[in-house]
């Protein structure tokens, strides 16, 4: 079960939540890289400019030494060294002996500003305070030099001071401007998710309205390709299903309540004519019995045919699985017609073997025969063979045959192609709609094939299902 918040909150709210979320991480993840990398490229910045100063400062000093250069050399120097002190640099010159022998004028007459000394020719950075105006961190790089006087000590630093606000306006600008995008980036989700679900919503108010009475109503299709038109689509797919279902099933009701009427009616007047003549001989209440029971075998055919398509229609049909001689219930049927008709049959019967319900085979056997001699003139024709995968059973007749445009219809429940004589010879038009239900619960298919003359069933099922 979903957490009562998510149950609370809609889509739009989760989604703008998620999207939120989600920038919020980005944009935390970006601003500490930005502020980071910011500072990395002022530091390395200010690094190579005090190096490049110090290096020039050290250019500037005399072979011989400060104390023993010439005038020129003393004012190359003094030239260097103001030069590096511009752009709020200092840089002091350390004789051997510790001592300042040039500054810049913010730190004429201060101590050295580190007590470290590196080799001539190498480069030492490290973060002082100077004191300078307000005492701001300085970026210091050391360097040193040999002169015959002994070994000078060049020190140049640079003010931290304008990188630090520059980081501190970066880093204020990404405060101010956080929240504000969040808004934004909120506030936009939820309202193109809004406008994304305007067709989800007017699907739903659609489908609320549809009631088992209005099932020609079809949802609205949205005119873009995406998953909400495939989901209209789909809807309205599953609409025309269950309206077709439903008008099947009205249907249904209908003919079965129109077939069972006839005999209802039939043993009805049956029972008032024998109640209004009482008087009847013998033979007149034989007859009437006899009338009787072909009625009720009659409406007992029907009820059970109704039964089985019925249950076949809730839950499909049980198979009871077993081994059946498709080929011994063939003869069994061919001796049956040859015995209740004087239609003439030929037959040309193979052994096979299915694994199947011999029950509902018999029957579907059955049905597809019946079929062929109430339509049969003069001849059926029974035929069965097998392939490696497959039984074939060809029922064939010399009557009127099935026009092409009739031979899916014909296996519909309650068709008849010929009202008049199905209904007096005794057919419900549920007789191939059955065999089509047993067929498909074993994984075959029925077909009306192609004939010279008449009509021809052909029945497909597994040898193995």
């Amino acid at each position: 079960m979903a957490p009562s918040w998510r149950r609370r909150l809609g889509v739009r709210a989760r989604s703008a939540l998620a999207a939120t979320l989600v920038v919020a991480l980005v944009l935390a993840v970006a601003a500490v890289a930005q502020v980071f990398l910011l500072q990395r490229s002022l530091v390395v910045g200010i690094d190579s400019a005090v190096a490049t100063r110090a290096q020039q400062v050290a250019g500037a000093i005399p072979p011989t030494g400060v104390g023993r250069g010439s005038d020129d050399d003393v004012e190359a120097l003094t030239e260097a060294v103001t030069a590096a002190s511009l752009q709020a640099s200092v840089v002091q010159v350390l004789a051997p002996n510790g001592t300042v022998v040039a500054a810049s004028d913010d730190i004429d007459g201060e101590e050295p500003l580190s007590p470290v000394r590196p080799g001539p020719g190498d480069l030492v950075r490290e973060d002082r305070r100077v004191p300078v105006g307000d005492e701001d961190e300085f970026r210091l790089v050391i360097t040193a030099v040999r002169t015959d006087a002994g070994l000078y000590t060049v020190i140049v630093g640079q003010s931290m001071g304008a990188a630090r606000d520059s980081i501190q306006a970066v880093a204020v600008l990404v405060v101010l401007g956080y929240p504000i995008l969040l808004v934004v980036v909120g506030s936009a989700t939820f309202w193109f998710v809004g406008r994304s679900l305007r067709p989800v919503e007017a699907i739903r108010a659609k489908v609320a309205r549809i009631g088992g009475r209005e099932l020609t109503e079809r949802v609205p299709v949205p005119p873009a390709e995406d998953e909400v038109a495939r989901l209209a689509v789909t809807m309205n797919q599953m609409l025309d299903r269950l309206e077709a279902a439903a008008r099947s099933q009205r249907r249904f009701v209908a003919d079965a309540s129109h077939e069972l009427r006839s005999p209802i009616a039939t043993l009805k007047a049956t029972a008032e004519i024998a109640l209004a003549h009482p008087d009847q001989s013998d033979a007149d209440r034989a007859a009437v019995a006899a009338g009787t029971l072909a009625e009720t075998r009659r409406l007992e055919r029907l009820v059970n045919d109704l039964l089985l398509l019925a249950r076949a229609d809730e839950s499909g049909l049980r198979l009871d699985r077993r081994e059946v001689d498709l080929d011994d219930l063939l003869t069994a049927e061919t001796t049956r017609i040859r015995a209740t008709t004087g239609l003439q049959v030929t037959v040309h019967i193979n052994a096979v073997r299915v694994l199947g319900d011999p029950h509902q085979l018999a029957q579907a056997m059955r049905n597809l025969i019946d079929n062929a001699t109430r339509h049969a003139r003069t001849q059926v024709g029974l035929i069965l063979t097998r392939d490696a995968t497959h039984a074939v059973l060809e029922v064939s007749d010399d009557g009127p045959g099935i026009p092409p445009a009739d031979r899916k219809r014909v296996f519909d429940r309650f068709v008849r192609l010929d009202e008049s004589r199905q209904r007096a010879r005794g057919g419900s038009g549920l007789g191939l709609a059955i065999v089509r239900e047993i067929v498909t619960a074993h994984g075959g298919t029925v077909a009306v094939a192609d004939s010279p003359t008449g009509a021809r069933l052909r029945l497909v099922l597994p040898l193995e299902l």
